[in-house]
């Protein structure tokens, strides 16, 4: 009986405390009346929150209302040349985001046509926007870049003439200043088709053909690794590099591999990331002796850093050649190249029942020498195997060096648990790097990382060879005594 009561006395409160959640359903009850004078009143001095009611008020006269508030608006940007502080941008990307959102949600349904003009108008205001306010974080450039992808979605529910959409495909990637088109060809491609596809292709082409007609600008605009960047060449450059980039993604919307590779140079393809590129596209057809040939094009001695989808690729056409054994040494020295834990996963699984366990093992000793301790470490780290991470920072804790902060950091909050004492070393690495460089903007993190290392204390029974925390302590105190900024946020 006295569960009953308790359960009753507390579905009771519970049912209280829920009619003033702010949800829906509970603002319902206040009345329409009483909602529309409360929204009045938060609105009041917001811009953004108006424009968004104006909107919603114009939806429920018609798209065609709703139509005419995106235009103004879209018109009212444009005119715009006030530069947006960084402090701003968030409203901006607000007020783009409520027009972006508007033709979706009010106008495709009723007017795909209209609603296919005003997304492609919105658009058009990137190299506007773009100019006047600094998108160093790219969030401005992801509203125009999901537009795109809107851009696409529309076209098929409007369906345009193939002429009229391959014309305004091809005006647009003139204009790609910004790369706000970058993705274009491929999100209008289902609604180009083949046709609209051939028309776009025959204009790019032509357009490639044509002479430069701005005369010669000599106008230094910038400097780059062969010396001064003149105006008419950057204006030469860009334009061959917009046809480059429009005839290969043309190619690969037409599933014609021959004319992507034809895009390419002959020394282009000597590059491993290029290499890859053409012989997954030859591989995806069935080509596999000239995929091999593609993959082989790249200079064995002149390697340097190596893709992993280069790596990845020659491994897929080795094991469509039926060269297994091949594809799986290839594995392990990749592994053995990079430490790259997708490499040894492919490889371990390749291998026969319990023989596994014996190269698994071999590896992680193959890690433990490895040249660099932080790529060691990392892989330990995400692999995981704690066990080993502790082995190697013990054995060479000497080669730890601060400045690796991401590594470290993880790897530190990793160790910590079962392993106090290779937690502490790690973040000791930490704390001398800011302390000997004079690195006072991570003072913060050092206090921090010291004030860790005093709670681990407790937990270490033997600090073996490396200095107890007292006396690492004590010697920091006097080799730093100066950095008063740092102690300071040690006393807090």
């Amino acid at each position: 009986m006295t569960d009953v009561i308790v359960r009753n006395i507390i579905g009771k409160y519970y049912e209280v405390a829920s009619k003033k959640t702010l949800t829906a359903k509970n603002l319902e009850a206040l009345g329409a009346t009483r909602l529309s004078e409360l929204v009045m009143e938060i609105t009041k001095g917001d811009i953004e929150a108006k424009r968004h009611l104006r909107l919603e008020l114009a939806g429920a006269q018609g798209s065609g209302e709703v139509a005419r508030e995106i235009r103004k608006r879209l018109s009212a940007i444009a005119r715009s040349n006030s530069f947006v502080e960084w402090d701003k941008i968030k409203k901006l990307i607000k007020d783009l985001e409520v027009q972006r959102s508007a033709i979706i949600n009010h106008v495709v349904e009723d007017d795909p046509p209209e609603a296919l003009e005003l997304m492609w108008r919105f658009v058009a205001l990137a190299s506007s926007v773009f100019a006047r306010c600094d998108d160093g974080s790219g969030r401005v450039g992801d509203v125009f870049h999901c537009a795109v992808d809107d851009l696409g979605e529309i076209a098929i529910v409007a369906n345009p003439d193939p002429n009229y959409l391959a014309a305004q495909v091809f005006n647009a990637l003139i204009e790609n200043d910004y790369g706000q088109y970058d993705f274009l060809i491929r999100s209008v491609t289902p609604a180009l088709g083949l046709k609209g596809l051939d028309i776009l292709k025959k204009q790019v082409v032509d357009f490639s053909k044509e002479p430069m007609s701005k005369p010669i600008n000599r106008d230094v605009i910038g400097y780059g690794s062969s010396g001064p960047l003149y105006a008419d060449d950057y204006a030469k450059r860009r334009r061959e590099s917009m046809v480059n980039l429009a005839l290969l993604e043309i190619a690969d919307a037409q599933g014609d591999v021959d004319a992507y590779i034809a895009q390419k140079s002959d020394n282009a393809k000597t590059v491993p990331a290029v290499a890859a590129e053409i012989a997954g596209r030859l591989l995806a057809v069935g080509r596999i002796e000239e995929a091999w040939n593609a993959i082989e094009a790249v200079d064995e001695d002149r390697r340097g850093w190596i893709p992993f989808e280069w790596e990845q690729i020659r491994i897929e056409v080795l094991e469509a050649m039926d060269r297994q054994d091949e594809a799986q040494d290839f594995r392990w020295l990749c592994f053995e190249r990079s430490l790259n834990g997708s490499h040894l996963r492919s490889y371990l699984k390749h291998l026969p029942d319990f023989d596994d366990m014996d190269a698994e093992d071999r590896a992680m000793e193959l890690v433990l020498l490895y040249p660099s301790i932080y790529q060691s470490l990392n892989f330990f780290t995400l692999w995981p195997n704690i066990d080993k991470a502790a082995e190697l920072v013990l054995s060479r804790a000497n080669e730890l060096d601060g400045d690796h902060y991401e590594t470290l950091t993880t790897a530190a909050d990793a160790l910590e648990e079962k392993y106090p004492l290779a937690a502490t070393l790690v973040r000791r690495a930490l704390i001398d790097f800011a302390l000997i460089k004079g690195r006072s903007t991570r003072y913060k993190h050092a206090a921090r990382h010291l004030h860790e290392c005093e709670n681990l204390a407790n937990t270490i029974d033997d600090f073996q060879s490396f200095e107890t925390h007292d006396a690492y302590l004590d010697r920091i105190k006097v080799e730093h005594s100066r950095k008063s900024m740092f102690w300071g946020l040690v006393a807090k």
